[in-house]
């Protein structure tokens, strides 16, 4: 529709020029013959436009000039105002003709062309660039084999068109592939059983045959095209994907399923579907596709339980035509548990037949039961496979239906829980009913909300840098109103964002009172909060979406007269959605980040002396005598350190040898002790190499 709309106003926009610049050039031709005759002497304004106009209208036009710079070109030519405005006639009446059309032809090129949204720099700053392709190994430009300087150009091989299987090309080929299975697993088998069927709409199953045929094979082509990872990169050669690919069971059933068996039509009939049974083999392609849909569906329980409907509605469909088939080859209506007989005119339709057929297969696999008892015993065993079958349906049935509730129900059920369990224990402790009201009030406010998830919880299984690449996304509106976020490294967004802790408050909660020890700083994601005076009605500002406060008193700036207080009473006006950074998260963030702290401190003063709560340090020492009488400590530290650890090595030392001196004393007087007592002196050696003289007194 915009392309023939586009057409159309260009079509306009040619006509009008070409009758207006013929109107055009008739009149300058009129107004120079006028001027000729007259003679006049001096040049009036309006012929000097004229002459512009005829030097314009005989330049030769180029080709590159399109057609709004031609209109554009036409519409100075045009002077300005001798008649009214508002009229198409007249002097104004080629430039106001050519403005509007310029306008109509930019409208219909913007409808064509929309413009593609400009980036988020703030998401930008965070993301860094885009990851670019890394270059091909292979060179795209080689010398020429015949000497020559010339280059010749060879393909890269991410020119190579290869699919990936996270692609939406990829998935959307799933779709298609996925139905043409699901039409061969429906179709072909009430088509073998129900002849009339196959009859009557002959060429339409031909050409419905050969789509799929033509599906399947083109199929192959694009596995051969799939590529896979390997070290978490997408390979793209071509000789190992079709190495995979063939070295696989999906292989062999894929070249199964496209054996032209149809061949046998010739000696056997065209009406004879069995032979493409082997089209059934592709049916791992369905199962992929409903795979993909499920992890990529926001409604993944909703679609279990459809699927879970498609496969029970395939298997009866099935059994509704082999007990078709069954009672076709014992004769219908030889007795009760087989069809009845065709010729009656109530049963001798194809939608009678089908939908008897369909019944009787629903009741049996739903061990309902109700049916004709069965006579022969092909008849009794295909029921009792029947019930086999329908029993682990029911089973199956009950299970996933079950599990699905279940999960569809779990957010509520555990967040019905915690009231519960919040209820008793206020019932308990005889909470007052004030409170408590305000108490269900608030949990009704998180739910009615959707407010009751646990982000960090969600998000716990995800790598750091998605979870704060999410809430970013999440967040954003209210994370680019916060100062403090505005300039900060990307890195430490990254830490501020995951340590950041949803609060919700109620109407007329304190946020934090005037005096009390700050631990946290809040920045306001929802609601409006009030900085009211000591008596809790006096408003003394008013703070919305965006702001942040509770910083300084956890930055503990150095001179304040509050030290690491409140100083200022902000109460809730609604329900108001804060996020809390406690003190030691935050200090924990802008440990390696100092511009950051700078920053926040340098904030904090300036609120503090507008405050009159900051005072002028004038005896302290500075930040460089600081520093140096740091060093000087440390260096002090670290002599004495040294000189502990000589000491404590000569007395090691020093012990080892008085033990060594006293052992040997034990030997001697052992070996002395025995009843030779020797009076006089003997020199021993001790453990050092040293004599000493060892004197027995007795």
């Amino acid at each position: 529709m915009h392309a023939c709309m586009y057409v159309c106003v260009c079509a306009c926009v040619c006509v009008c020029v070409c009758v207006l610049s013929q109107e055009m050039t008739g009149q300058m031709l009129v107004e120079s013959a006028d001027l000729t005759i007259h003679r006049l002497s001096v040049k009036t304004s309006l012929e000097d436009e004229s002459d512009r106009a005829e030097s314009m209208l005989s330049r030769r036009p180029s080709v590159y000039d399109d057609t709004s710079s031609e209109l554009q070109r036409v519409g100075v030519i045009e002077p300005q105002g001798l008649h009214s405005q508002n009229s198409f006639r007249g002097r104004g009446a080629l430039s106001r003709l050519v403005s509007m059309v310029v306008t109509l032809r930019d409208w219909a090129h913007k409808s064509m062309h929309e413009e593609e949204e400009r980036p988020d720099s703030f998401l930008e700053r965070f993301r860094g660039p885009e990851l670019q392709m890394a270059p091909s190994r292979i060179s795209t430009t080689g010398p020429d084999p015949d000497g020559s300087g010339t280059n010749v150009k060879v393909k890269k091989k991410s020119d190579v068109f290869v699919l990936a299987p996270a692609d939406d090309l990829y998935y959307r080929w799933l779709f298609v592939i996925a139905a043409a299975v699901l039409y061969n697993w429906c179709l072909l088998v009430v088509r073998a059983c129900f002849d009339e069927l196959q009859t009557s709409g002959f060429i339409l199953w031909m050409v419905m045959d050969y789509t799929s045929d033509a599906i399947y094979i083109l199929d192959v082509c694009v596995r051969l095209r799939t590529g896979f990872l390997e070290q978490g990169l997408l390979v793209k050669d071509l000789s190992k994907l079709r190495d995979s690919y063939v070295r696989t069971l999906q292989f062999k059933l894929d070249v199964v399923s496209i054996l032209p068996t149809d061949l046998a039509y010739i000696a056997l009939g065209v009406h004879t579907p069995l032979l493409r049974f082997n089209r059934l083999a592709r049916f791992s392609r369905m199962f992929e596709f409903f795979d993909r849909t499920e992890t990529r569906t926001n409604y993944p329980n909703m679609f279990r339980i459809c699927n879970l409907v498609l496969y029970i509605l395939v298997i009866i469909h099935w059994n509704a035509c082999i007990y078709f088939a069954i009672s076709k080859s014992l004769g219908f209506g030889s007795d009760q548990w087989v069809y009845p007989n065709m010729s009656d005119p109530e049963f001798g339709t194809l939608t009678r037949s089908y939908v008897y057929c369909l019944y009787w297969s629903t009741l049996t696999l739903t061990t309902i039961g109700e049916m004709p008892a069965p006579v022969r015993d092909e008849e009794y065993l295909f029921v009792v496979f029947d019930f086999l079958v329908g029993v682990l349906i029911f089973a199956t049935i009950v299970g996933n239906v079950g599990s699905m509730i279940s999960n569809m129900n779990a957010t509520r059920a555990e967040f019905q829980a915690r009231i519960d369990a919040i209820k008793h224990y206020m019932q308990f402790r005889k909470v007052s009913k004030e409170l408590e009201a305000r108490v269900i009030k608030w949990f009704d406010y998180l739910w009615t909300n959707k407010k009751a998830v646990d982000e960090q919880d969600v998000l716990k299984n995800l790598p750091n840098k998605l979870r704060a690449e999410i809430a970013i996304n999440v967040h954003l509106e209210t994370l680019k109103k916060v100062r403090i976020f505005q300039d900060c490294e990307a890195g430490l967004l990254v830490e501020l964002v995951l340590k950041l802790r949803p609060q919700v408050f109620s109407p007329g909660d304190y946020i934090c009172r005037k005096g009390d020890i700050g631990k946290e700083m809040y920045i306001i994601k929802e609601g409006r909060l009030a900085v009211v005076a000591d008596d809790g009605v006096t408003q003394y500002a008013l703070l919305t979406s965006g702001s942040c406060f509770g910083e300084i008193s956890i930055l503990n700036i150095r001179g304040s007269k509050m030290g690491n207080r409140r100083t200022a009473n902000i109460r809730s006006i609604g329900y108001s959605d804060l996020f809390c950074l406690s003190k030691d998260d935050l200090m924990e963030a802008v440990m390696e980040y100092p511009d950051a702290k700078k920053v926040l401190e340098e904030r904090g003063r300036e609120i503090l002396q507008k405050e009159g709560l900051l005072e002028e340090l004038t005896g302290g020492l500075g930040a460089e005598q600081m520093e140096e009488k740091v060093e000087r400590l440390e260096g002090s530290l670290d002599v004495l350190q040294t000189r502990f650890a000589r000491l404590h090595s000569e007395y090691t030392a020093t012990q080892q040898r008085l033990k060594q001196r006293l052992t040997m004393l034990e030997r001697q007087l052992r070996y002395t002790g025995s009843g030779f007592l020797s009076d006089g002196n003997e020199s021993t050696i001790d453990g050092d190499g040293m004599h000493s003289e060892v004197n027995i007194h007795f």
